[in-house]
């Protein structure tokens, strides 16, 4: 009962986005997701740059759910890289800690030789804007297709009325470019 029917989804993570949420639909093998079996999926996306994480996980329905994942090997067929995620856990909410999806980072931080650089970058850019979101603090959004401000005010509520004017003074500008 180590295996699953349930609908199982990923997430990839790189140096240039995500993936967002795909089903893992059509396995080499005739019936995916059994004990002991190894599976093998193709995943369209755009070239994310170096891999360094993974979200995976599945919608819990389904007779027998419960899933013991030992791995997750992604190949990128551009560099020609491995990234290799392990798990060694169940997703099932009646074993281990009960959770159905599980987040996941890859096993060897060599195959990702920017992950470093990208951590202190995130980091630093972090700690140079986090006052923004401090308590008292009222973020205004402007949006370029409609002209008008959204704001988040410290109560928060939130005016997404789109006004034409700055009705806040001096107040930090996020652009939402939708």
């Amino acid at each position: 009962n180590a295996g699953t029917e349930a609908d199982v989804y990923i997430s990839v993570y790189g140096e240039r986005g995500d993936t967002g949420s795909r089903q893992l639909l059509r396995s080499q093998k005739p019936k995916k997701f059994l004990k002991g079996q190894t599976d093998i999926f193709a995943v369209e996306a755009v070239h994310l740059g170096h891999l360094y994480k993974i979200i995976i996980g599945h919608n819990g329905l389904g007779s027998g759910n419960g899933w013991f994942l030992a791995k997750v090997v992604i190949k990128d067929p551009i560099t020609d890289l491995d990234y290799t995620f392990l798990c060694h856990r169940w997703l099932d909410q009646g074993q281990d800690d009960a959770n159905i999806a599980r987040e996941l980072t890859v096993t060897d931080a060599s195959t990702f030789p920017g992950r470093q650089e990208l951590e202190l970058k995130r980091e630093e850019t972090w700690a140079a804007e986090k006052w923004k979101f401090q308590k008292g603090n009222t973020l205004q959004f402007y949006n370029r297709l409609t002209h008008g401000f959204i704001c988040l005010s410290p109560d928060s509520s939130v005016d997404a009325l789109g006004d034409k004017k700055n009705k806040y003074g001096k107040v930090f500008f996020m652009g939402i470019y939708a």
